[in-house]
């Protein structure tokens, strides 16, 4: 979990269905480069790109227009080749196969294929469909667990239904051991470093209860609208973009018990844990739910749209370490900053040798800032200079660019080097999906049932007043 990713040594061809989307303009392509400049990927690559859009290779190329003028990417983009098809057309599928056995024939052996479903969750059945009946889900020779793998972007479905629906498909083509279900924040070194800072740490470990923590706050805030993602995000809404996921895993990262062993099974048996024992504390009105004011007038989005743009509620988990302590949760678009943050607030218990002088209302705080700047801050109680007994809070800060003089890879990268190399510590399995789409389900269906209006706030604010 800690240790960094093998470098990739076998060839490799990935397939990304939905090849020109912002996730592989913004995320995908950039991470797979970053890798290649890093001589992170083997010697022998091949990606292909699958979209209705009627592009020659040179015109998928001059597609990512931020890398196209940056040293290597020349040399890379003749890794990278286009399939353009319908994913409802299996004449697509089957020009795809004829790239893939040229591959084949070229490298002289069966070359692992990785299927990476980037689009919307509307066209996953359809394209397994498709997989399915063009054998391509089959793999080289017809061996597909030994020689295939595909890749799920979040939201995996829509409600409990669809999500177990999608499950149900999956596990009829594929082995578990084949299925990458990926959230990139499990990849984000901050997320992965609380496991480390919690049970590495001796001094942390003793005071992670119920008994020394007041609360915790997770914040999840954007300061940009949605952007290009009209038609897609006015489907889904905040609640189902993020919180069902990004912030899930948040939740399970600061609850979850010590795992037996940093093997994946365990790993994810921690996680799953927690997300299971998650409840509202209001169950009438769960959370609460928000509309920037200009959303409506976003490209795409209807103009009678209900879909919410923020959420926040109050959460208890219910285990012997955290039964009783409130978490906090919020996540917003059009917000005043830009900020993705865990705020662990201790008890304030001030010591009576101090009571006469006055003790800060809020004592040690501990935050674990996922963006920007990650790191880790610690706020304590100090005395301030001079004659007089004066106490005040003050930061002590870590910062992985301060102190190890790079932040590390970027969480995309992690991903993808996890998926090359086998490793499914870092991706979500089946039951942990389960638990947080029953959670967000209730709420859809209550949302339904009392169509409660929706409360509108200005950009540039923490959300609703």
């Amino acid at each position: 979990m800690i240790t960094s990713s093998p470098l990739v040594a076998s060839p490799f061809v990935m397939i990304i269905f939905g090849a020109t989307g912002d996730l592989v303009q913004n995320k995908l392509i950039p991470a797979l480069f970053a890798l290649y400049k890093n001589k992170s990927l083997p010697q022998e690559f091949f990606i292909i790109g699958f979209s209705r859009r009627e592009f020659t290779k040179e015109e998928f190329h001059n597609y990512f227009q931020e890398q196209k003028n940056d040293a290597g990417w020349k040399e890379f983009a003749t890794h990278l080749l286009y399939q353009s098809g319908s994913f409802e057309d299996e004449n697509g599928y089957n020009k795809l196969n004829s790239q893939l056995l040229q591959i084949d024939k070229k490298m002289g052996a069966c070359v692992t294929r990785f299927f990476y479903l980037a689009t919307p969750p509307d066209h996953y059945e359809t394209i397994l469909n498709n997989l399915v009946s063009t054998k391509l889900s089959e793999g080289c020779g017809h061996q597909g667990n030994n020689w295939t793998r595909v890749v799920i972007e979040k939201p995996f479905g829509k409600d409990l239904e669809t999500a177990r629906n999608l499950d149900k498909k999956l596990a009829e083509i594929f082995e578990e051991k084949q299925i990458f279900r990926v959230d990139h924040y499990l990849g984000k070194e901050t997320v992965q470093n609380m496991l480390a800072f919690r049970f590495a740490n001796g001094i942390f470990e003793p005071v992670w209860n119920k008994n020394l923590i007041d609360h915790v706050q997770i914040t999840w805030a954007e300061v940009s609208g949605i952007g290009k993602r009209g038609k897609f995000f006015d489907g889904v809404g905040i609640l189902r973009d993020v919180f069902q996921n990004h912030l899930m895993q948040l939740i399970a990262a600061v609850a979850m018990e010590q795992p037996k062993s940093f093997t994946k099974e365990d790993l994810r048996d921690a996680r799953a844990n927690v997300i299971g024992a998650i409840t509202y504390a209001n169950e009438e009105k769960p959370i609460v739910k928000g509309q920037y004011k200009g959303y409506k007038r976003e490209k795409d989005v209807s103009p009678d749209s209900n879909t919410e743009t923020f959420i926040a509620t109050k959460l208890f988990i219910n285990t012997p370490r955290f039964e009783g302590v409130p978490f906090y949760v919020r996540a917003g678009k059009k917000m005043k900053n830009n900020l993705v943050e865990i705020s662990v607030v201790f008890i304030q218990t001030c010591h009576i040798l101090f009571k006469e002088y006055g003790c800060p209302e809020i004592g040690n705080v501990l935050a674990f800032r996922i963006q920007p700047n990650e790191g880790i801050d610690l706020r304590f109680i100090a005395k301030t200079p001079g004659s007089k007994l004066s106490l005040q809070p003050v930061n002590m800060k870590f910062g992985y660019k301060d102190d190890f003089g790079t932040s590390g890879l970027e969480a995309y990268e992690r991903v993808l080097l996890d998926i090359f190399a086998g490793d499914q510590m870092l991706f979500n399995r089946s039951d942990e999906l389960e638990s947080s789409w029953e959670l967000i389900t209730g709420i859809l269906d209550k949302w339904k049932q009392e169509k409660d209006e929706i409360q509108v706030y200005d950009e540039r604010a923490w959300g609703p007043g």
